[in-house]
């Protein structure tokens, strides 16, 4: 056996022995243990929102509802310090990013599980439910790694879909404009001490434009029972996406097509007491089909790509209170591994492509990862203090730690000062490392890319209001970035970017409900979210692809209000302004993107256990690129209905 395959088994055995072996003790001690929700996952150690001390954004089931979106990277727009770029809408396919950071960069998970794809970023929001499933987000802004490990190098979002309901059953469809029609149903059932949850949902349309067609089919499963001492949850769930991929990589060949198949299992297993435990297993698999030619292929044309990944891991996390604080350490394994006919090395034998006629993979990797962490909190008096400390280690690169800690200081009842410190780390994907083309060239010898990240703010949260301000650092080391050198053609994949990414972030949401304790006030809340951006790289002779390419001002705002009895509207608006260039495909010449000034509309009419709606994307028909010359719609106007049925 290869020696870093022994060495990561030898890992995994001495991981599971001392889960096992703490848990027999643990468990041995505990007489009764009571379930409890933990309302925020922004740390290792359980916290409610009001007691984080960093800056977690959550968008609330009713945000959700109310927003006049119909997917959930829509809906991810409007959080503060997010930057969600589309090439295709309706969650088609999305790239986001935190704070400045890459699509990479980035860890979206499920219910605690991470979700990212080892292949490309690109894949990552291949997310099994819909928008109807949900009932939060949690977006965490900020290096994450020593909360969630690898990856979550700019941030974090979780995606929550508990439901708490015995009994319900939601129905809904929709429609609009270029043929749009979807549908969903959701059934929550209570059997016995089973909570079972199962929702379907369909989506599709012709295009705004030639190859814009798109067909998504998802599919998600949820059951929770509690057993004795101990609540068992489990999770299922299957996306397809078929879609007219129109200038999705290159402009020059704008019938491009892709199919992506992803599905998800997860088990978790959390327990109360006197140490609290939670165990997760994880399963994804992700198999993708692009095009370059949809139709009508030149001679020199042979293959398209194929790939096929899977990631599998386990993670556990304990943690217990003292009189001298609270305390969190536990431990994570995972392994990703890809088939593909253009990424990883040769393989000795050719593997079929599962679903394809006479076609192979001819190329692979696999690798694996453990990480261990400890974290303690303390609260001296208004003084509260959380440090950590992740140990990575992967099976292509060495060990190494990567620490942090969190303060916060409470003035009065109503304001917090709050500090942290942190490092963070993200590993190559298989397409930094691999990918290969007429235009681009991976490099196998990509390092991790590490950095360091200060911040410094307030948050007010009080009744109505919800306000944060805060000013952040972030120091990058060994980024990796596509660069072009004067004299070569082809984008490389290099760990020679070094950038500085400062910030100032403000986000208010105000209640006016609560605000003038009268629940028939004309308007229900508003926010305001502003957000600048500004990054330097060291002078170098090469040309940068992703490294400075974010938005330098974001503005967003969005109000509720009422319009007659059971008649309400929804607004939201942005502002973009993004520090970048592109290289315009009919001049060839390097372009500035403009500013972006959307619009978007919901006007709600609800009755009884009805509601019905209609709803404007891009209400003032702006023509915009969130990636240069990939044109995105003008006015989209679409209505729909829906029955959420207590039974």
């Amino acid at each position: 056996m290869n020696h870093k395959y022994r060495t990561f088994y030898f890992h995994f055995n001495l991981i599971v022995l001392i889960i096992i072996g703490y848990s027999k003790a643990v468990f041995s001690q505990t007489d009764t243990i009571k379930m409890e929700q933990v309302e925020i996952t922004s740390s290792r150690i359980p916290s409610v929102y009001s007691e984080s001390s960093r800056i977690v954004n959550i968008i609330t089931k009713e945000q959700i509802e109310n927003a006049a979106v119909n997917d959930i990277l829509d809906l991810l727009k409007l959080a503060v310090g997010v930057d969600c770029r589309q090439r295709g809408v309706n969650g088609v396919q999305s790239d986001i990013s935190i704070r400045g950071g890459t699509y990479e960069q980035v860890l979206i998970l499920l219910n605690g599980i991470p979700l990212n794809d080892p292949q490309t970023g690109h894949h990552t929001l291949n997310l099994p439910v819909d928008i109807h499933s949900i009932q939060r987000i949690e977006v965490l802004e900020g290096p994450g790694c020593r909360i969630y490990g690898p990856n979550a190098f700019s941030g974090a979002i979780n995606i929550i879909t508990e439901n708490e309901l015995d009994k319900n059953l939601v129905l809904a469809i929709h429609g609009g404009a270029h043929k749009l029609i979807g549908g969903f149903v959701g059934y929550t059932q209570q059997i016995g001490k089973v909570q079972n949850y199962i929702s379907f949902s369909k989506k599709q349309s012709d295009g705004f434009m030639p190859n814009t067609d798109f067909d998504i089919n998802q599919f998600f499963y949820q059951s929770a029972m509690n057993i004795n001492n101990a609540k068992i949850d489990f999770q299922a769930g299957y996306i397809d996406k078929a879609f007219g991929a129109n200038s999705f990589y290159s402009s020059k060949y704008p019938n491009q097509f892709e199919y992506t198949k992803t599905g998800f299992l997860g088990l978790k297993l959390a327990t109360k007491g006197k140490v609290d435990a939670v165990y997760n297993i994880y399963w994804r698999r992700n198999q993708d089909l692009f095009e370059l030619f949809r139709e009508n292929p030149p001679v020199w044309y042979h293959n398209h790509n194929y790939h096929l990944t899977n990631s599998m891991g386990a993670n556990a996390n304990y943690s217990f209170k003292t009189k001298l604080g609270k305390t969190a350490f536990g431990g994570e394994l995972r392994h990703e591994a890809i088939l593909s006919n253009v990424l990883g090395e040769d393989l000795i034998d050719s593997i079929p492509v599962p679903g394809q006629a006479n076609v192979f993979f001819k190329k692979g990797k696999q690798r694996q990862n453990a990480s261990f962490f400890i974290e303690h909190s303390y609260t001296f008096y208004q003084l509260t203090t959380s440090a950590g400390m992740l140990l990575n280690w992967n099976s292509d690169y060495d060990w190494k730690a990567y620490p942090g800690i969190d303060m916060s200081y409470l003035l009065n009842k109503k304001i917090k000062l709050i500090a942290s410190i942190n490092e963070s780390m993200r590993i190559p994907s298989f397409t930094d490392l691999y990918y290969a083309s007429a235009t681009n060239i991976g490099n196998p010898n990509l390092k991790p890319e590490t950095s360091l990240s200060y911040e410094i703010g307030t948050k007010y949260l009080v009744n109505a209001f919800d306000v944060h301000l805060v000013a952040f650092r972030r120091k990058g080391k060994n980024l990796i970035d596509w660069v072009k050198y004067p004299d070569s053609t082809k984008w490389e994949s290099r760990n020679i970017t070094k950038v500085n990414t400062n910030g100032v972030e403000l986000g208010v949401n105000v209640n006016c409900l609560k605000l003038t304790n009268n629940k028939h006030f004309f308007i229900d809340y508003f926010s305001i979210n502003y957000n600048y951006l500004n990054a330097t790289k060291i002078k170098n002779d090469y040309l940068s692809k992703y490294a400075l390419d974010y938005l330098k001002h974001k503005v967003d705002f969005s109000i509720k209000h009422k319009i007659y009895k059971s008649i309400y509207a929804v607004w939201s608006a942005s502002y973009q302004d993004r520090n970048s260039t592109y290289i315009d495909y009919t001049t060839q010449q390097e372009t500035k993107y403009q500013p972006i000034y959307l619009v978007n509309s919901k006007i709600v009419w609800k009755y009884r256990f009805l509601e019905s709606y209609i709803e404007a994307s891009n209400l003032l028909n702006n023509s915009y690129y969130d990636y240069g010359n990939i044109i995105m719609p003008g006015r989209w106007i679409s209505a729909g209905i829906k029955a959420d049925l207590n039974l």
